[in-house]
């Protein structure tokens, strides 16, 4: 009896165990869930804000957010890119560290526009506008150089494929028509001799003869045979005497 109190004790705490790490995944997926739509949410209001800026403040300040909206685009287009390809081409993995080694002097960047938005100086702004403006078509430039390596590539592959699917329906299509239309002749009856014709239209008069001997004691009328039955069918109703 202890044993079987035991054993159920046990069961008990390896289900709340199990219960517990459950809950904890869970809400460490929403977690996550939130955090992401959070941070797309962000990105995305910083961006309609850099985009305002760069048409309603003329001037260094402007620019400035010209430069970082280039910088943000470039950099999430490319890291879209090259996570989608990695997953079925593992030769993008070393392009992905490359990227991510660019990343940080991205970030770096993106982190002194954005201090330089709120600089009074204006003529100082000026005079680094065009250190900035180099060192953005850098970055953009070998961000935007491994995004279309990656897109050349997935597509390169993609019309290998195709060209070999094709060729190999080709190849199908051929065998599949590929048959043998020989013609036979119909086949002839052989020409009746005139014995056989003979000997034909006698067993043809024996066969039509009546034989009165064999049916002499033969009934007129065979009694029919009780037909079967089936259960959907219905009884049939006795015949009425009156």
């Amino acid at each position: 009896m202890e044993a079987v109190v035991a054993v159920f004790a046990l069961l008990f705490v390896l289900f709340l165990g199990l219960g517990a790490y459950a809950t904890v995944k869970a809400i460490g997926a929403a977690k996550r869930g939130v955090d992401r739509t959070l941070t797309q949410a962000r990105r995305t209001v910083e961006d309609h804000t850099l985009r305002a800026k760069s048409f309603a403040q003329p001037g260094p300040v402007g620019e400035i957010a010209q430069l970082r909206l280039k910088l943000r685009t470039s950099m999430r287009a490319t890291q879209d890119a090259l996570h989608a390809g990695v997953a079925g081409d593992e030769s993008l993995k070393e392009s992905l560290g490359l990227f991510e080694r660019l990343s940080a002097h991205g970030h770096e960047l993106d982190d002194e526009l954005k201090r330089l938005e709120s600089e009074p100086d204006r003529a100082a702004l000026a005079e680094r506008l065009p250190e900035l403006r180099e060192r953005t078509e850098r970055i953009t430039h070998s961000a935007d150089s491994l995004r279309w390596a990656a897109r050349d590539r997935a597509r390169r592959f993609a019309d290998d494929d195709l060209e070999a699917l094709s060729a190999q329906i080709d190849v199908e299509a051929g065998a599949l028509r590929h048959w043998t239309t020989a013609e036979q002749p119909p086949p002839s009856w052989p020409e009746a001799s005139p014995a056989d014709a003979a000997t034909g239209h006698r067993t043809r008069s024996e066969a039509t003869r009546p034989h009165t001997e064999e049916t002499a004691g033969r009934p007129a009328i065979t009694p029919p045979t009780p037909r079967q039955t089936y259960s959907w069918q219905k009884k049939p109703r006795p015949e009425s005497t009156t």
